[in-house]
């Protein structure tokens, strides 16, 4: 599990596409702080389909961060 506080933005340096897989989004607290956690779990193409792959808890500052750029990308 890895938790993010900042995100570094750069610029785009691939285009090979990437396997789709399920995703979940929750919010969470632990010891009185909020994330919001993102699990990925595994793809048609995998072994276990249904395993959990990755996850990724966001803190608030890493969260709007997120948000911000997204607002402005899309």
């Amino acid at each position: 599990m890895a938790v993010v506080k900042k995100f570094s933005v750069e610029e785009q340096n691939s285009r090979i596409g990437h396997t789709e897989c399920h995703g979940t989004i929750r919010a969470i607290e632990v010891d009185g702080e909020k994330f919001i956690q993102i699990d990925t779990y595994g793809s048609k193409e995998r072994e276990f389909q249904n395993k959990l792959s990755q996850s990724l808890r966001l803190t608030e500052a890493a969260f709007n961060q997120l948000k911000k750029l997204g607002e402005e990308h899309f």
